[in-house]
């Protein structure tokens, strides 16, 4: 994690943290307005889908759609970056550049640890991403084949990639979108692994099979008919899962653009049974994996330690009705949180939690109880934490002192965040809106990522979440408790590095 943006609250005649305080100076450290504390985004240029993630020796590889020349969408290239607690990113050297087959469009990686590639060695084995190639020329030649899917592989752990020299490794069979392969090694009947690839083909995925990363047969297809359809399928991806009564569930993720539940970008996600190519849903519901408009095209880490025990997760914070045109200078783009995602049961139905990760826990700085019904912020970027008291409804404002503000409410049974004051917004005719999620369970507890550009609400740690970009004109300095609220935490996610609270 790159540091980019933050301020100093200075105050005086501090009594007691939310007391009231005589004057509030928010002092800018010469760095760019909006640039995030503790999410990840690129040094300079444009970033948008999150790619190969995987996990080896200790790290996590981050690789993401990156174009470096330019803060809007150009040639695509696989940027780096890699943490070791999923908290503090390096950003590398790009990773994968376009070619003569085409721009490096989204996709997986995998460690082939067995090298069943080739690629590698027993000694050294390989780890192999696999990548959509995107044809400019054949799709302004209005051609129908111009996605096709290619190979990479790397012997270093990630530092160097060699593109295969039989590129592409499956050719399209004449669908325009057919792009975003994510790779998942899965277990058959009698034992043994293979390979199988989720792709996205325009209106539903479609299931591969292979030994060898390298050859490819067509298994089967699913979503024709089922899920959201109002725009383009992207980005899917395969989970195997345990529900909470110990059987065992597939789950398919799949971003969709447009045809969100917030207008425009979305992920949507399906749960049901796999069985040799064959994806059959337990009902045909619709569902959402984040209701905010600003979650997109996320993926899961591969490798993870078995005794990690878990799905790890992360997304794009953007939407596409506006993501090149955010209030940003030399950078576009942040990614979510990482996030945990699993099961869990409402009344007889099968939901996706998604809760941040435990790693965020190291975030974590001076805490601070409000006193009364509102406070100061210590900082630009803190996490909020309360539980929900009496009835099932609660209401909160963050605002500053130019009458901007956001607010998080549960009434009648809709979870909103409203970012409709919440500053700049004209670059969109839909972005100052109010964005709400139907929660008919009892809301519990709140947890809320608050960074200078960006908000994340997980209700009940996760069980139903909202991800909303914020471009405050002035930084966030006071929070409100108007009902419903109780134990309420404000917990300082300053890094280290950065100025802490000044108290005079």
């Amino acid at each position: 994690m790159k540091i980019k943006n933050f301020y100093v609250l200075v105050f005086t005649s501090l009594l007691a943290y939310g007391c009231s305080q005589q004057e509030v100076k928010f002092m800018p450290n010469n760095l760019e307005q909006y640039r995030p504390d503790f999410h990840f985004s690129p040094e300079k240029g444009w970033m948008n889908d999150p790619n190969g993630l995987v996990y080896i020796d200790g790290e996590y590889h981050l690789f993401f759609q990156h174009y470096p020349d330019s803060t809007v969408w150009g040639p695509m290239h696989w940027g780096h970056a890699v943490s070791k607690d999923l908290v503090h990113w390096e950003e590398l050297p790009i990773a994968l550049f376009p070619d003569s087959l085409g721009y490096i469009f989204s996709g997986s990686a995998v460690y082939d640890s067995a090298n069943t590639s080739g690629l590698g060695s027993t000694e050294t084995p390989p780890l192999v991403a696999l990548f959509t190639y995107h044809n400019m020329e054949g799709e302004k030649a209005k051609t129908i084949d111009f996605q096709t899917q290619g190979l990479a592989f790397s012997l270093d752990k990630g530092q160097t990639w060699q593109k295969y020299e039989g590129n592409p490794v499956l050719k399209n069979p004449g669908i325009r979108d057919f792009r975003d392969p994510k790779i998942t090694q899965v277990t058959q009947a009698d034992g043994k692994s293979t390979w199988v690839m989720t792709l996205a083909a325009r209106d539903r995925v479609h299931f591969y099979e292979s030994a060898n990363l390298k050859e490819w047969t067509f298994l089967g297809e699913f979503g024709k008919n089922e899920g959201a359809h109002g725009g383009v399928w992207e980005c899917p991806d395969l989970l195997s899962m345990t529900a909470p009564d110990g059987s065992q569930k597939w789950v398919v993720l799949v971003s969709i653009n447009p045809g969100g539940p917030q207008k425009g970008s979305a992920t949507q996600y399906f749960i049901g049974d796999f069985k040799q190519g064959v994806f059959t849903p337990d009902d045909t519901m619709i569902r959402w994996l984040d209701y905010g408009p600003d979650n997109y095209a996320g993926v899961t880490w591969a490798n993870l330690p078995k005794e990690q025990n878990r799905t790890l997760w992360i997304g794009w914070m953007s939407n596409w009705d506006y993501a090149q045109v955010v209030p940003t200078t030399t950078w576009r783009s942040a990614l979510t949180l990482p996030r945990e995602i699993s099961l869990f049961d409402v009344d007889g139905t099968l939901l996706v939690k998604s809760a941040p990760a435990k790693e965020l826990g190291g975030l974590k700085g001076t805490s601070y109880s409000i006193s009364g019904k509102e406070s100061l912020l210590p900082s630009a970027a803190v996490e909020i934490l309360a539980e929900v008291s009496g009835e099932d409804s609660f209401s909160m404002l963050l605002s500053n002192e130019l009458g901007e503000e956001v607010a998080i409410t549960k009434e009648m049974g809709l979870v909103t965040v409203d970012r409709r004051k919440a500053g700049k917004g004209n670059f969109n005719r839909d972005f100052a809106a109010a964005h709400s999620a139907p929660m008919s369970w009892k809301a519990e507890s709140i947890r809320i990522f608050l960074d200078a550009s960006s908000i994340e609400v997980f209700v009940n740690d996760g069980e139903l979440v909202l991800t909303s970009l914020l471009f405050p004109t002035s930084p966030w300095k006071k929070i409100e408790v108007i009902q419903g609220l109780e134990d309420v935490k404000i917990l300082d996610l300053q890094d280290s590095s950065t100025p802490s609270l000044e108290k005079k």
